[in-house]
């Protein structure tokens, strides 16, 4: 519900506010004043577009900000799907800036305008006589069908069989696909995992595999060279283990004699000590040294493997190889397990359809039934707004499943006697097209939480004892749902719970439009000139009384 509304710079509004009531809220005035243009603001908090030929002065920024009571329409969810902070009293403002800029709050939090266009149609639905293309929509259609027959827990059961099915089908689509693709790299698969498990690699090897053939590709020159340093340093006659062995007996010696020469003597048996340690190492490799051409040979082969392998995949490592093996390995044993899985989930995809099929089944046998009453009470209402000989059926068809259900209706519509009913676009008229969408909202207005409805001279064509009867409709309508009518009418204002009066100020260099609120006496006043003139005379004034009273 609407509960306080302000727009600021707005086309020919320098400032307007407006607290609205609960309920039935009318708006009068002469041809001109503003009214339709405080909808074109409105619409701002819709995510309407506008840019800056809007702003009454073009130095400063247009703002719109409409304050909404949301308790009664479960919008929590919604606003935290978004992000935002959820308060039963909902600020959403809208800003165009002189640099044309715009900028959507809600809550005085920033919001793009498709954010806001989802929540804000929640809140308001602004009904013109140019806006009721949607009543043509077959979508737009089904779902009144669906808010008629309270189906609102059969959609929501539906949809969610819709997303399961949607889901199952898509990852069964693409197992088959990898299941396609999998078979026809099958051979090519099988070839290259047999060609690397063959090789029997090893983590590691191609590293030790080098180091150890540069050692055997240069066997002699080690071998000599580690007979020399071995005759250096225990060999020979003069050997560094012997000319050691000697200085220890002096550094023994001398260790009596002092704690720091003590200390030298320890240091040095530690350098003879590895000394003899380097040595004893030093023979056994020597010792393994041994020039054999076939290992040479093997190793060679070996590593000429590797490295065939590495430049054919185009890896840098054994490793790397390793890993690609086992990619080879899961992606065969997949393709051997492939038809049981795409069994398992065929199994699950039919399952999910069965339901499906079951859901909206369901669902459309609750629309099927709601048809003949819903085009009862539309055609009563139809009448009642002067429509007498109004004819609407709904065409239904069924067929395979989609996001809706499995439904396809069409309204079909006839407003004169001897004339077949025939789609709402080929023969209902501006003036019909209105009832029409009033009757739906009307009825509607019984079964939901419906937002504030805003109606734009929705009585076009409309006069006398209809006008009567629209105007009960509205104020019964009004009883649970707020509602704001833009009118000429008397009969319409006359129910009003709240009357604002439109008029233009010429005062001052630029016109500027302005709204009150009206007092009792000031509706009377008005609701008098709608109905005798500028000057009403008592009869008028009388006739006003009598119009507000019933």
């Amino acid at each position: 519900m609407l509960t306080h509304l302000t727009i600021k710079n707005y086309a020919l509004i320098d400032h307007l506010e407006m607290d609205l009531s609960r309920h039935l809220n009318v708006i009068t005035g002469e041809t001109g004043a503003g009214k339709s243009i405080m909808l074109g603001a409105m619409g701002l908090l819709l995510g309407n577009r506008a840019d800056t030929k809007v702003l009454w002065n073009e130095k400063e920024k247009c703002i719109t900000e409409g304050t909404f009571d949301i308790g009664a329409y479960d919008l929590q969810p919604l606003f935290e799907n978004e992000n935002l902070d959820y308060d039963k009293q909902t600020v959403i403002r809208r800003e165009i800036s002189p640099n044309g800029k715009s900028r959507a709050f809600i809550n005085d939090t920033p919001v793009t305008l498709d954010i806001m266009k989802k929540i804000g149609m929640r809140l308001m639905d602004i009904h013109s006589q140019h806006e009721t293309l949607d009543l043509g929509n077959r979508a737009f259609q089904l779902s009144v069908i669906d808010a008629f027959a309270a189906n609102e827990k059969l959609r929501e059961e539906y949809k969610n069989a819709w997303q399961h099915y949607v889901i199952t089908r898509e990852a069964y689509n693409a197992l088959e696909d990898e299941a396609n693709v999998l078979r026809q790299e099958s051979d090519f698969v099988k070839f290259q995992l047999e060609e690397l498990s063959k090789a029997h690699l090893v983590e590691n090897e191609q590293t030790e595999l080098e180091a150890a053939l540069k050692i055997m590709e240069h066997a002699e020159d080690i071998k000599t060279k580690f007979n020399q340093l071995l005759a250096q340093l225990d060999r020979a006659d003069i050997s560094a283990s012997g000319i050691l062995g000697e200085a220890r007996t002096i550094m023994s010696s001398l260790s009596s004699y002092s704690d720091h020469y003590q200390r030298l003597a320890e240091r040095f048996e530690s350098v003879r000590i590895e000394l003899n340690d380097i040595i004893s190492e030093a023979e056994g490799e020597e010792e393994k040294i041994d020039f054999d051409p076939e290992k040479i040979e093997e190793a060679k082969e070996r590593l000429s493997l590797i490295y065939q392998l590495q430049q054919k995949h185009r890896l840098g490592s054994v490793a790397e190889l390793l890993q690609l093996q086992n990619d080879l390995q899961n992606k065969a044993d997949k393709t051997s397990n492939l038809d049981d899985e795409l069994d398992d989930l065929k199994k699950k995809l039919d399952e999910a359809i069965v339901r499906l099929n079951e859901k909206g089944s369901t669902l459309s046998h609750s629309r099927s039934k709601s048809f003949k009453g819903f085009c009862k009470q539309m055609i009563t209402l139809l009448n009642e707004l002067g429509i007498p000989e109004a004819q609407l059926t709904v065409e239904h068809h069924t067929g395979t499943p989609t996001v809706s259900g499995i439904d396809s209706i069409e309204l079909l519509f006839s407003a004169n006697k001897g004339i077949a009913v025939r789609s709402l676009a080929q023969v209902a008229s501006g003036g019909e097209f209105s009832r029409l969408m009033f009757c739906i909202k009307y009825l509607l207005a019984e079964k939901t939480a419906l937002p504030t409805l805003i109606l734009d001279e929705i009585d076009t064509g409309v006069s006398g004892e209809i006008a009567m009867r629209l105007g009960k409709m509205m104020k019964s309508m009004a009883a649970g749902h707020q509602l704001l009518a833009i009118s000429h009418l008397p009969q319409i204002a006359a129910k009003a719970d709240c009357h604002f009066y439109a008029y233009k100020d010429s005062k001052s260099t630029k016109t500027i439009s302005q709204i009150k609120k009206l007092t009792e006496e000031e509706r009377i006043e008005e609701i008098a000139k709608m109905i005798g003139g500028e000057k009403p005379s008592p009869l008028a004034k009388e006739n006003a009384r009598e119009l507000i009273m019933n």
